[in-house]
């Protein structure tokens, strides 16, 4: 199947674009600049794994997100919160309807260069804080896409039951180099390493039994999972 592939340079979809490599005939990989305190971070990272794998890269720009959509995410946002990736206070950096923006972008492009599929790399860990991460969500995309499309373009979503740490499994099977991907959302010159990304960064490494091969500002002891957290796993 041709497959277009949301690839933002951080470690899930550097991992998406891998496994679609093997499994599709990918025809490009979109980056979004929407705004957002850490792109400048990430997406050099997505076109230098474009360029391993020979696959055409295309940067769009959003830039009417940062002045319409309120999100801590955003450059003229608030502070990235530290703690646990699942605290609430991490739902500061949700912007609204993101992944619905960016995939009606991605399908109207996929149908235009003759693909058939849309690949995200949405997982299990994004499903606490991101309702557009969420199967439901998904589902409802995909069905939007096949509806609104003469191909019935299809929604992929490999990782969608995965944990970040099976996803590292998975990326180094597939030789993916992590330390050539970007997670921390406050986009300065190294990870902090104490924001919800940095720790669910860390963290995935630890469960996943992997050397990390990140560079963090601060390796401060993980913080524990919120109880109403555990108390559902």
């Amino acid at each position: 199947m041709k497959v277009v592939v949301l690839a933002s340079g951080g470690m899930d979809s550097t991992a998406a674009l891998y496994e679609s490599h093997t499994q599709h005939e990918v025809v490009a990989a979109v980056s979004f600049n929407y705004g957002s305190k850490h792109n400048e971070r990430e997406i050099p990272h997505a076109k230098w794994h474009c360029e391993q794998l020979q696959i055409p890269h295309r940067v769009v720009s959003l830039d009417f997100m940062s002045r319409l959509i309120k999100s801590s995410l955003m450059k003229f946002g608030g502070a990235i919160p530290d703690g646990h990736y699942q605290e609430d206070t991490m739902k500061q950096t949700v912007v609204p309807f993101r992944n619905g923006i960016m995939l009606s972008v991605a399908a109207g492009y996929a149908e235009s260069v003759g693909a058939q599929g849309v690949v995200i790399a949405a997982h299990a860990g994004d499903h606490a804080i991101y309702p557009d991460c969420r199967e439901e969500f998904m589902q409802a995309m995909n069905a939007a896409m096949q509806a609104g499309t003469y191909v019935g373009l299809q929604l992929l979503r490999p990782f969608i039951h995965l944990t970040k740490a099976q996803i590292v499994e998975r990326g180094e099977e597939l030789g993916v180099d992590f330390s050539k991907t970007w997670s921390c959302y406050k986009g300065g010159g190294v990870h902090c390493g104490t924001c919800g990304t940095c720790v669910e960064r860390r963290e995935a490494f630890i469960l996943a039994k992997r050397p990390d091969p990140t560079v963090y500002a601060s390796t401060a002891p993980l913080p524990a999972r919120p109880r109403a957290q555990q108390a559902k796993s």
